[in-house]
């Protein structure tokens, strides 16, 4: 077994992570830590937390440099426009920003939020991504959502003209789509695109309340080969579009891929505040995880009390680190570095095991030491990585 010296995980970059855990609805498919409120939020206190945890994780993280944020949710353009940049600068006092930092918003195409852009372009975001989900009336209110498609396609335009980068969610394997809607549905979001698209299979998550309708058989969906043709439908339709697949669920064009995901998936550091919040941070010679508490008024309250609210501060073992970034990395089709592997890791990957997946077809090998998954492993990439992390 070759085992080479740890290293830190610069190559895969350092970023932040901003929750804002509120929303206006619940959507029947989100298991996403978000909250609905019916009385105003406390902005101006909840902000000052988000200073106060952004400093003790800054106490961490001395000397990093910072090439993505995202403020993320729930629904963080319910957040006013004076909010982030307090958030923003509150980032910048405390890290060095590389100069050509990526600073996501995530944002409802309503038009009370889309009036608001402008000022978030102010504040600092330079990358913004609408939660549009679908293009037609009937299927957004399916999917609980409190815009129309009409709405969709003014908040898309006025985001274009507004930000220098742009991405938007689409949802697929919808109760009653067919691949034929699908693509005429997907072309049009392709037309609006400005190089990025986000586009998700819908699936049933556990605590959603499309998890009750489904299991008291009150919603339908398409079944595994349906959701597969839709898959490759996909693929192929955004690829022939110039938008090829760069992760198993987001195209772009070559350059316009999202620098803050990428620290995720290519297992760099980031920083993760908010309620809910995760985070994977190089201190010293140990890797950790950490957590925030969940419930945003605790999490309020515990930072106001301690100065952060984690609930977790765990160092990862070996084996968990190599798992989460074989786990992390080959849902890219740029795939995983082996030498990296064995960094975290301390272990090579078992030859055998790698040339049987190599003879199915599940993944290919890209030079001397990098490995990526096949179309085909991407069906089945729970059990490709499992196979390669054993």
């Amino acid at each position: 077994m070759s085992v080479l010296p740890k290293q830190g995980t610069i190559k895969g970059g350092f970023g932040i992570y901003v929750h804002w855990p509120f929303c206006a609805a619940k959507c029947p498919y989100c298991d996403f830590n978000s909250h609905v409120r019916h009385q105003l939020v406390d902005q101006a206190r909840f902000t000052a937390a988000f200073e106060r945890e952004l400093s003790h994780f800054a106490e961490l993280t001395k000397g990093r440099t910072v090439q993505s944020v995202f403020l993320g949710g729930g629904t963080p353009s319910l957040m006013a426009p004076a909010t982030v940049e307090r958030i923003l600068t509150a980032i910048s006092g405390h890290w060095t920003l590389d100069p050509d930092v990526e600073i996501s918003m995530e944002a409802n195409p309503s038009s009370v939020e889309a009036e608001r852009f402008r000022g978030y372009r102010a504040a600092g975001v330079n990358r913004v991504s609408l939660g549009v989900q679908s293009l037609i009336d009937t299927d957004l209110k399916l999917l609980g959502r409190l815009h129309d498609a009409q709405t969709a396609r003014k908040a898309i335009e006025t985001a274009r003209d507004t930000f220098p980068r742009l991405s938007f969610d689409m949802i697929y394997a919808r109760p009653g789509q067919t691949p034929g809607g699908w693509e005429r549905e997907l072309q049009e979001a392709i037309a609006l695109a400005a190089d990025h698209l986000s586009l998700y299979q819908l699936t049933i998550e556990e605590g959603t309340r499309f998890h009750t309708l489904y299991h008291a058989g009150k919603l339908e969906m398409p079944d595994a080969d349906l959701g597969a043709e839709f898959y490759e439908l996909t693929q192929d339709v955004t690829g022939e579009a110039g938008l090829p697949a760069y992760e198993v669920s987001n195209h772009a064009r070559p350059g316009a891929e999202c620098r803050h995901n990428l620290v995720y998936w290519r297992y760099g550091d980031y920083v993760g505040v908010g309620p809910g919040a995760h985070g994977r941070l190089t201190v010293g010679a140990s890797r950790l995880a950490t957590s925030t508490e969940l419930h945003p008024e605790t999490w309020l309250e515990n930072v106001e009390r301690h100065g952060h609210g984690m609930i977790e501060n765990a160092g990862l073992g070996e084996e968990e680190q190599g798992d989460e970034f074989l786990l992390m990395g080959l849902r890219l089709t740029e795939g995983i570095d082996l030498v990296r592997y064995e960094r975290f890791s301390h272990r090579s990957i078992d030859p055998e095991r790698l040339k049987a997946l190599l003879e199915h077809g599940m993944v290919e090998v890209l030079g001397e030491n990098r490995v990526r998954a096949t179309r085909e492993g991407f069906f089945v990439l729970d059990a490709v990585v499992a196979d390669l992390a054993s």
